[in-house]
C-alpha cells in the first residue's frame, strides 16, 4: 500500500503543506484548510491517514500497537513466563478516551459538505460521506466498548462553546444507533471498487458484521438487552451476506500463506490486507518475533492447546482418534484440526519459547522455518523490523464465521448455513509439508450430532460453544480473543486461580524430547503439569518424571479481577485528573458504570 502508508510524505509534495495542520485542534482557517478540499484526490489523501490506526495489520517497525501477535497477548490463549498481565483494579489519576480521531473525522465530514458539494459528483459525494461515516462508526463503536458511555459528536465543536467542549457522557444505546445509521449509510453509499487497498463496500461490509456482532453480544449478554441485541445481530448477518452472496470471495489458500505472502494481491481469502514494501521502508518486526531463532517469553496456554478440535470433529476427550488424549507434538499433528499444524513450530518443544516450550510459527514461511531448523540462519528480512509480509486484515472466513454466529445468535443457523462457513473453512486446501506430516482435514460439524464437549460451559448453547471454539482456532494470536470474552461476558475464563491451565504451556517429555534440559543449572527453573494436574518441579533428581505441560516455577497468576466491589473489568474507568477538570470548569464527568465517583 504504497500511497496510502506513505501520505505524510505524499501529502507534502502534493499540498506542500504538512499533514499535522489538517488535524490541529485550533480552528481550521489556514491556507492549508482552504486547498485541502479543492479535488477528490486531496480528500482521498486527507482520508488516507485513517488506514494506519483503523488497519494496523502487522503494525510498524516496532510498533506492535494491536499488530498480530505482538499486540493481543492479553487473553485465555497466551500467557507470560513470570507475572501475567493484570486487569485494571483502581480508577488510575489520568486515563480518558481520545477524540482527537473522531474530531478529525467530522471535520472532514464538515468540508464535504460545506465545500466539496460543487466539486464532487453526487456519486462521489456519497462514497466520501460513507467513507467518513464508516470511519466514524468504526471509532465510536471501539469507544463504546471500552468505555460504555461516551460524549457523541456528530459535528466539530466549537473551542468556545464549553456547554459542548464538557458534555455529558452520551448513552452507550444512544452512541451506538448513530453507529448502526453510519455504518448502514456507508454500506449503501461508498463505492464497490475504489481502486486496490482502498476502503470498498465489502471491506465496509465486513468490519460492520464485526462491529454489528460485538454489539449484538454486549447487549445480550452484558445489557441484557434482546431487542437491541436482536437490531444488531440482524446487521451483522446483512453485512457479512453482503460479502458472502457477492462471489467475489472463496477459501482457497492454506492456512499458513495467508499470513506468510509478500503479496495478497487478489487473495480471494482476503477481503482487505495492508501491504508493505522494503522499497518505501515500510516494513515490520512480527515474524521476527516467532522466527524460531528469537528467544520469546510469551507462548500458548494449556487451555488453548487443549481446545484444538480433533480431526474426527469431537473434543480429545471422547474422540475415536487412538491417540487423541496424546499431547505430544508428533501425535497433536495428526489428530488435531489443520489449523493446530500450521499455528505452531511442530517438530519438537523448544526452549527458544521460554514460557510455553512450544514456538509460535503462524507468521513465519514454512521454508524460513525449515531453514533456521536445518541449522541455517533466518534470512534477513526475517530479522529485526525488516519484514514484508502482508498482513489480511479482513479475511473472508471472518466474514463466514461472523455470520453463522449471528444466525446461531437469531436462532436462524440450518445445516445449510453450517457447511457453507464452518465445514467450508474446515475444507481449506493443506500445504504439502502439512500433508506429509499426516496432517488430515477435519470432519464436518453436523448439526444433529453436535460434539458433547465435558468442558463445555454449562451456560453456552452447544452450537455457540463450537462456533466459538472455531473462532478461537482460526484468530490464534490475531485480534479478537479478548473482545471476543468481554462481549460474550466471559472474562472469567482469563481467572487463573479457577483455570490453572492458563499459567502452563505445551506437553514437553524431557527426558526424551530435550535432555539436554536436564542439567543442575535449570533446577528450580523448569517444571510440568501431570495429566492429573500434579505439578512437580525439576530438582535435579527428578528427570524421568519430568514429562507434563511445561510450567516454569517463575510463572504465577493474575491478581483477582472478578466480583471486587468497585471495579469492573468489562469497561474502563476514566481518570481521577479529568473528573477533577471537569469539576474545575463547572462541569461534572460521570464516572465508568461499576467505578467509583470519588
Amino acid at each position: 500500500m504504497k500511497y496510502i502508508y506513505s501520505f505524510i510524505i505524499a501529502c507534502i509534495i502534493t499540498t506542500g503543506f504538512g499533514c499535522k495542520k489538517i488535524l490541529d485542534r485550533p480552528p481550521l482557517t489556514e491556507l492549508n484548510d482552504e486547498t485541502a478540499w479543492t479535488s477528490e484526490g486531496n480528500l482521498k489523501l486527507y482520508a488516507n491517514k485513517y488506514y494506519p490506526s483503523f488497519f494496523p495489520g502487522y503494525g510498524l517497525g516496532f510498533d506492535y500497537t494491536e499488530s498480530a501477535l505482538m499486540g493481543y497477548q492479553f487473553s485465555d490463549d497466551v500467557f507470560l513466563l513470570g507475572n501475567q498481565s493484570n486487569f485494571t483494579r483502581a480508577v488510575p489519576n489520568s486515563s480518558i478516551w481520545s477524540m482527537s480521531q473522531i474530531r478529525s473525522i467530522n471535520i472532514m465530514l464538515d468540508r464535504i459538505e460545506s465545500r466539496m458539494k460543487e466539486i464532487l459528483s453526487s456519486e462521489a459525494y456519497n462514497h466520501w460521506v460513507g467513507i467518513g461515516r464508516f470511519f466514524r462508526g468504526l471509532e465510536y463503536a471501539d469507544l463504546a466498548t471500552r468505555f460504555g458511555d461516551v460524549p457523541y459528536y456528530d459535528h466539530v465543536p466549537s473551542d468556545v462553546d464549553k456547554d459542548d467542549l464538557y458534555k455529558p457522557r452520551t448513552p452507550r444505546n444512544d452512541v451506538m444507533n448513530a453507529v448502526y445509521e453510519d455504518l448502514k449509510f456507508a454500506l449503501s453509499n461508498v463505492r464497490l471498487n475504489d481502486g486496490d487497498q482502498y476502503v470498498n463496500r465489502y471491506v465496509v461490509a465486513g468490519f460492520t458484521s464485526r462491529v454489528a456482532l460485538r454489539e449484538g453480544a454486549w447487549q445480550k449478554y452484558y445489557y441484557h438487552n434482546n431487542e437491541q441485541a436482536r437490531k444488531f445481530f440482524q446487521l451483522a448477518e446483512e453485512a457479512a451476506n453482503m460479502i458472502i452472496s457477492s462471489g467475489k470471495y472463496d477459501i482457497v489458500t492454506d492456512f499458513r500463506t495467508l499470513f506468510t505472502s509478500n503479496t495478497l494481491a487478489g487473495n480471494k481469502d482476503v477481503v482487505f490486507y495492508r501491504h508493505y514494501d522494503p522499497a518505501v521502508n515500510i516494513l515490520h518486526a512480527v515474524a521476527s518475533n516467532n522466527n524460531l531463532s528469537e528467544s520469546v517469553a510469551f507462548g500458548p496456554t494449556t487451555d488453548l492447546i487443549k481446545s484444538f478440535i480433533c480431526v474426527d470433529g469431537n473434543a480429545w476427550q471422547n474422540s475415536t482418534e487412538a491417540a487423541a488424549n496424546d499431547f505430544t507434538l508428533s501425535k497433536m499433528i495428526q489428530t488435531r484440526d489443520s489449523r493446530f499444524e500450521a499455528t505452531f513450530y511442530t517438530t519438537k518443544p523448544t526452549n527458544k519459547n521460554r514460557a510455553s516450550y512450544w514456538y509460535i510459527n503462524k507468521f513465519l514461511p514454512r521454508s524460513v522455518a525449515a531453514t533456521v531448523e536445518a541449522g541455517g540462519a533466518p534470512p534477513a528480512e526475517f530479522t529485526s523490523s525488516k519484514n514484508q509480509t502482508d498482513y489480511p486484515v479482513f479475511r473472508y472466513a471472518e466474514a463466514l464465521l461472523n455470520w453463522v454466529e449471528a444466525k446461531a445468535e437469531l436462532g436462524t443457523a440450518s445445516q445449510g448455513d453450517i457447511d457453507k462457513s464452518i465445514n467450508k473453512i474446515r475444507n481449506r486446501p493443506l500445504a504439502q509439508e502439512a500433508i506429509d506430516k499426516g496432517v488430515k482435514k477435519t470432519a464436518s460439524l453436523n448439526l444433529a450430532t453436535l460434539p458433547n464437549d465435558p468442558k463445555r460451559d454449562p451456560g453456552v448453547d452447544a452450537l455457540l460453544w463450537e462456533i466459538r471454539r472455531e473462532r478461537r482456532m482460526e484468530f490464534a494470536f490475531e485480534y479478537g480473543r479478548y473482545e471476543d470474552l468481554k462481549r460474550w461476558g466471559k472474562l472469567a475464563y482469563m481467572d487463573t486461580d479457577a483455570n490453572k491451565d492458563l499459567l502452563s504451556g505445551g506437553w514437553v517429555n524431557f527426558p526424551t524430547e530435550l535432555p539436554g534440559e536436564l542439567v543442575d543449572a535449570k533446577k528450580g527453573q523448569i517444571g510440568v503439569v501431570t495429566m492429573a494436574g500434579t505439578v512437580v518441579n525439576y530438582d535435579g533428581a527428578n528427570g524421568a518424571q519430568m514429562k507434563g505441560f511445561f510450567r516454569s516455577p517463575t510463572t504465577n497468576g493474575r491478581l483477582p479481577f472478578l466480583n471486587l466491589g468497585n471495579v469492573n473489568p468489562y469497561l474502563s474507568p476514566v481518570g481521577r485528573v479529568q473528573m477533577d477538570d471537569y469539576k474545575a470548569k463547572g462541569y461534572v464527568l460521570q464516572q465508568t458504570a461499576g467505578w467509583p465517583q470519588e
